[in-house]
């Protein structure tokens, strides 16, 4: 199993404090599963961690691994926006993040379903 994390679990994971979350995280580590996470959601934690969080950053990423974004990743991301962003709300980061995973076969897990209508993105559940 291939998983691609969003912003809103890897801080959900950080923070500890949901249990279904933590059991999830647990279990998929457990598991032996590939877990990818984007540069965007590496940006997002960063952009709102505190000096004393960032030990516990570094060391969650650093088993995990980054898929830059590429030209593909970036092709796909403004199909994306075209498509989803004035019916949907879409927005750069979450296309990036959505066109990661489709690029890359991945189930995205987020918590955020309706920022990812694409009907050929995997949802992690």
């Amino acid at each position: 199993m291939t998983v691609l994390l969003d912003t809103d679990v890897a801080i959900e994971i950080l923070r500890a404090k949901n249990h279904i979350i933590s059991s999830k995280w647990s279990g998929l580590v457990a598991s032996g599963a590939v877990i990818f996470y984007s540069p965007v959601v590496a940006a997002e934690v960063w952009a709102g961690a505190l000096p004393h969080e960032h030990q516990l950053i570094s060391i969650f990423f650093r088993p995990l691994i980054c898929i830059p974004a590429d030209y593909e990743i970036g092709e796909l991301a403004g199909a994306l926006l075209r498509k989803f962003a004035k019916s949907h709300g879409l927005e750069i980061p979450d296309a990036l993040i959505a066109a990661t995973a489709i690029q890359h076969n991945a189930a995205l897990w987020t918590r955020n379903r309706k920022h990812y209508p694409m009907p050929n993105l995997t949802i992690y559940s």
